[in-house]
This record gives C-alpha cells, structure tokens and sequence, in this order.
C-alpha cells in the first residue's frame, strides 16, 4: 500500500478546515482591532478535522483509541511539565496523582452512581466525578508539597517516588475499589470529544498561567530559587502551588484514563508509568508545552507502531520479536537525547502557544 498519497490527502483535508478558521480569525482581528483566539480556532480545526476522518471510517476504531491515549498523554506530560520543566523541580510519582483521579472519579461512577452511559443525564454526573478526582488529586499534591518541597533536586526525587508507590500500594489492599484485581466495569464515558476537551483545557489553562504573574514566579524559581527568595518571592507558596495544579491535570487524566480502558488497576500507575510521562516531558523539551504535545503524540504511536510491525514480523518468522519492543524503543530515545539534547522543541513555543505580546 502506498502511504504518501494518502499521506497527502490527510493533509491537503486538514488545510482545508485549520486554514480557514485562522484566516477567518485574522480577517475578523483586523476588522474590530482585537486579538483572535487563534490557539482556540486551530484546536476547532484540528478537532473537526479527526472527528470527520473518524465518524467517515477513514480513522478505524484502532486509530482513535490511539489519539485518545495521545490526548491524555498530552494532559499527563502538560501538566508534569509545569512541575518539572516550568517550576524546576522534579517528581517521579506523577502517576500516582492519575491513580488518585482514576479511582475517585471510578469510584463514584461505577460504586456509588452505577452510572450508564445511555442513561440522560449520566455525562453530567461523570463530569463531575472527573471534577473530584482532580481535586482529590490536587489536595493530594498540596499534602506532599508542604512537607517535601523544601527539598530539593535527587531528594525531592526520591520522596515523590516514594510518595507514588504508597498510592500504588494502598489501592493495592483496598477491597472496596478492587485491591489487586483493580476497579473493573467502569463506564466507557470517555470519548474523543470529551477528552479532546480536557487535553485543550489543560494546554490553555497552563499556557495562561506560565503568563500570568504567577507564572513568572514559577519562572525565577527554576531559574535561581535563591534570588527568588531575595526578590520577595514566597518560593514555598509557588512550588505548592505548582505541584497541585499539576497534581489535578494529572488526575483530570487519570480519571478520563479509567473511563476510556473501563478499568483501573494499581500496576497503571506504577513507576514505569510516570517515567513514560517524564520521558515525554525531556524528549518533547523541558519548558514547552509544545513539545510535550509532539512527544506525546510522537512517542505514543511510535509505541504501538513498533507493537504492530514487530507482531507481523513474528508471526511470519516464529520469532518472539514482540518482546524486543521497549528495547527499540528505549535505543530510539538514546538517540534522539544524545542528537537532540534539549529535547525535540528546547524551550521554544509554537506561535499558537504564546499570547500576542510575546510574538516576535
């Protein structure tokens, strides 16, 4: 099968509905002397152009499945860069603020409600399950913040570990939401709709934020957090309230994580999970959240790439070369740190990302 002409095809149909909506947007800027949302109008384009290829068939049920995970990987490795990238500091247990959002907001769908989907009414209830398992997993970022953040580099490391593997071990021996087996029947609430939103959300609410004032607190303490603390800075209060922002994407995701696979098991939110956020983080760029979107995209169906061609590959030779996924996997991020050290975008923003006044 040849790809390129269908390759072309994809994207002579997405200029055809990204383009417009920006031209429009600039056309309608000039007329009233107002900046356009431009960020808004490209994600419209962007999320019509993958529901028309999707509900046409052109995108197979296999294909979405991917860009949803995509979508959440977008949230999860957005919402660590804040931490990581935008604030200097460095958590290893992401996932266990995705583990605290995936079971409230289960628990409350499948436990409490026994939500169906088909049932009127439902996706407003789901909702706001979504909505309490990022605040549970916010208030959760707020209690490891104030004791642990007056830590620094390798031990602060080492105490968000810690903390994520407690979270995993504790849902582990919880009967009520499944202990070992997991939480399973959750409601699949989660479409691409849905989860487009949450994605596009997070990216704008941080992208807002990294502009604020506070924003530009978070900035000086990865810069120098002493100069900081000598310019009047609450560095405490900032590096808080960077880790409980992040905390609660993180369980926005978690929680639309749960919903899209109808289960939620401890081992999805283990160690390996967030070192595949925080890969995502460091290949894309640490401080932009462009980058983030490319790697989580990139590495995402780079991963079920790999799992496609090495499972063909096997079945015709009666080799076990499935297993060889996460080697060629890993060799392919050696390579891309060691060519492209400072990740895919560095510390650069697509224009879509920065407000008006920062354009150059």
């Amino acid at each position: 099968m040849e790809y390129k002409p269908v390759l072309q095809t994809l994207k002579r149909i997405g200029s055809w509905i990204v383009f417009p909506l920006l031209s429009v947007g600039d056309i309608v800027g000039r007329k009233t002397g107002r900046n356009m949302p431009r960020l808004t109008l490209a994600a419209l384009g962007i999320y019509l152009y993958i529901y028309v290829l999707g509900s046409t068939g052109v995108f197979n049920g296999y294909v979405m499945h991917i860009i949803n995970l995509s979508l959440i990987y977008v949230a999860l490795a957005a919402s660590l860069n804040l931490i990581n990238g935008i604030t200097g500091q460095f958590s290893l247990g992401h996932m266990g603020f995705a583990a605290v959002g995936a079971y409230v907001s289960g628990t409350f769908t499948t436990l409490l409600f026994k939500l169906n989907p088909s049932v009127p009414g439902a996706y407003l209830v789901f909702v706001g399950a979504i909505v309490a398992g990022g605040v549970a997993a916010a208030l959760m970022g707020v209690l490891i913040g104030f004791p642990s953040l007056r830590l620094k580099g390798d031990y602060l490391a080492i105490v968000t570990l810690g903390f994520g593997e407690i979270i995993r071990t504790i849902l582990n021996n919880i009967s009520y939401v499944g202990g070992p087996r997991g939480l399973l029947g959750i409601p699949k609430f989660s479409n691409f709709t849905i989860i487009f939103a949450a994605a596009f959300l997070t990216i704008l609410v941080i992208r807002n934020l990294v502009h604020s004032s506070h924003g530009r607190a978070f900035l000086a303490i990865r810069e120098n957090e002493l100069a900081a603390e000598l310019a009047g800075i609450d560095t405490t209060r900032y590096k808080v309230l960077s880790f409980a922002i992040g905390a609660g994407f993180a369980g926005v995701a978690g929680g639309l994580f749960a919903h899209l696979l109808q289960m939620a098991h401890p081992t999805q939110y283990g160690f390996m999970g967030s070192v595949m956020v925080l890969i995502m983080v460091y290949a894309g760029g640490v401080g932009s959240l462009t980058g983030s979107i490319i790697a989580a995209f990139s590495l995402t169906f780079l991963s079920e790439g790999l799992r496609g061609v090495l499972d063909g590959l096997g079945e015709l030779t009666n080799l076990p070369l499935g297993d060889l996924r996460m080697v060629i996997y890993a060799l392919l991020l050696i390579l891309i740190m060691l060519f492209r050290t400072e990740g895919l975008m560095g510390n650069k923003e697509s224009k879509l990302l920065m407000l008006p006044e920062d354009k150059r």
